[in-house]
């Protein structure tokens, strides 16, 4: 098969694209034949932070496709089937071998492109908002990068869930793009103090749950920005040093901080339950996902390049 792979932690260029062996069909596993890979963020953090576990290592969460072959084991799926498959690496590649634990059917007539971006996107959005975040209709949620691709989806989903969703952009047009989804407020991060908006938003009090989908860029403006006691929800990072939180800072603001980790969960019955309906709801366009730009499998340098720089609004693609 084709695939991109790398031998050692650095920037999009330790990457290279040629043929590998194919993956092996173990007793549990659905093979899948690649149609549409999403660049999750995960991707980009495990190449510049986590050292491979082996090499050639092929990077990659998550992708789309149709089954090709199953181990002997399998019940829940046969060659043909349309499905997602979700693995800690190796999506990157023509061929994706996940266990049938981390294998999702897709809904009939569903574009496998909006198929592609619906799990760790919508998935993680929503157990940073309620399955631990705790939001309740009539509280306020701060979005820190809500033009992404979790942005994107936690706006959507707090808003229908009655809270209040102020969101943070690099621009006045991206928020525009980004306040039809239920932005009640947009704060301009580049020019505009986001506590000090957030707390005349709130009448000083301050926002009940902080989402950092930026690897704490501007934590300390996030930690003023929210309550005592609030809820602050460590989800994502951008390429780059990843900030701490001290030991007292937490004590001084009596604060509820919670790593958000969606990929953890994503063999339980309950996020099965989860992902069929959101699945349900994007195919039925009552939740939304914007598909900023697509590559190549060949292109993987330059996607990945543009999704750590160029602050693409949405999800990017690869298809091989």
């Amino acid at each position: 098969m084709k695939a991109v792979w790398y031998t050692q932690n650095g920037g999009p260029e330790v990457m290279q694209f040629g043929a590998l062996p194919d993956p092996e069909v173990g007793p549990r596993t659905v093979l899948i034949r690649v149609e549409v890979i999403s660049i999750e963020g995960g991707d980009l953090l495990n190449r510049v932070h986590t050292p491979p576990a082996r090499t050639p290592f092929v990077p990659g969460y998550q992708a789309a496709g149709t089954v090709v072959a199953v181990g002997a084991e399998v019940t829940r799926f046969r060659e043909g089937d349309r499905v997602l498959g979700f693995a800690w690496n190796g999506s990157h590649a023509e061929l994706f071998a996940v266990d049938e634990s981390h294998a999702y059917p897709i809904p009939e007539g569903m574009d496998l492109a909006l198929a592609a971006v619906v799990p760790i996107a919508f998935g993680t959005a929503w157990d940073a908002l309620f399955t631990y975040g705790g939001l309740q209709a009539g509280e306020t949620v701060l979005v820190q990068g809500a033009a992404g691709g979790v942005g994107l989806a936690a706006v959507q989903l707090a808003a229908r869930a009655g809270a209040t969703v102020i969101g943070t952009a690099s621009s006045p047009e991206r928020l525009a793009r980004v306040e039809p989804l239920g932005l009640a407020h947009g704060i301009d991060y580049k020019r505009e103090d986001i506590a000090a908006r957030c707390k005349d938003i709130t009448g000083r009090k301050g926002v009940d749950l902080v989402l950092d989908l930026a690897g704490g860029q501007g934590k300390d403006l996030l930690v003023e920005a929210l309550r005592p006691h609030g809820r602050y929800a460590v989800i994502g990072a951008a390429e780059g040093t990843l900030p701490s939180f001290g030991f007292f800072e937490l004590i001084r603001k009596a604060m509820q901080v919670t790593g958000i980790s969606f990929g953890r969960d994503m063999n339980t019955p309950r996020v099965h339950q989860l992902l069929a309906e959101l699945l349900a709801q994007v195919h039925a366009g009552t939740l939304v996902m914007p598909i900023e730009r697509e590559f190549a499998l060949s292109e993987a340098v330059e996607a990945h390049r543009f999704v750590a720089e160029g602050h693409p609004f949405g999800r990017v693609l690869m298809r091989p």
